[in-house]
């Protein structure tokens, strides 16, 4: 079986989505513009560094999302993928992911971004949601978004442990599948050393470098960052 895997973020969206977020949630008033972009600033740089801590991270990005009702969260969903998101999805990636689909390869999408908005993202980039793995949120019985991680934050060597368990939720043993992954960052090096066909897209400096070194293929899609 052969599996096309792929980051999100600078893979096949030249933004960070998660990043993004919070300047959509700070233009529609539910944060605050400075404090936001200073916390936001402080996370995505332990990102690049390969520091985050994702359960603190997560409990920064959903804050917003936590202060209001479901309704209210399910429409900026909808409106931070119509108007932050849909523009940044370019030709491109879209031929990309259509010559693996040609090719009769498994499509599946896997971010560190946390499901309520990379669900929605992966949809509109044509992935079948159980083809989505994405860092999972906890609810309470209400639906509402608790703050914390349920399972395994999805960074790292996360990756590699949910990417298992989604294999084997298939009955598919890693020897059983060939799995070409498309990432940006050396934060995926964990399951892009495991791939069959690492590709190093749109890479960032220290993950091009590691690329040149290993004889990976490097792939420009858009601007790098």
């Amino acid at each position: 079986m052969n599996i096309a895997l792929f980051d999100l973020d600078h893979t096949l969206l030249p933004i960070d989505s998660d990043y993004t977020w919070a300047r959509f949630t700070n233009e529609i008033g539910w944060t605050d513009p400075e404090e936001s972009l200073r916390q936001n600033d402080i996370f995505y740089q332990q990102y690049v560094a390969g520091t985050l801590d994702m359960r603190e991270y997560v409990r920064f990005v959903t804050r917003a999302v936590r202060a209001h009702t479901l309704p209210e969260a399910q429409a900026a969903q909808q409106r931070y993928l119509d108007e932050f998101i849909r523009p940044q999805i370019t030709r491109p990636a879209l031929d990309l992911l259509a010559a693996h689909r040609q090719a009769g390869d498994a499509l599946v999408m896997i971010t560190a971004t946390n499901r309520f908005i990379a669900g929605p993202i992966g949809e509109a980039l044509g992935f079948a949601d159980d083809h989505i793995i994405a860092t999972e949120l906890q609810r309470d019985t209400r639906g509402h978004i608790t703050g914390e991680i349920d399972g395994e934050p999805n960074l790292r060597e996360g990756k590699v442990h949910n990417f298992g368990l989604w294999l084997a939720r298939r009955n598919l043993a890693s020897e059983q599948v060939r799995v070409t992954f498309y990432s940006d960052s050396m934060n995926d090096l964990p399951l892009l050393e495991r791939a069959a066909v690492p590709v190093a897209t749109n890479p960032d400096d220290r993950l091009r470098a590691h690329a040149t070194r290993e004889g990976w293929r490097i792939l420009d899609l858009f601007p790098t960052h």
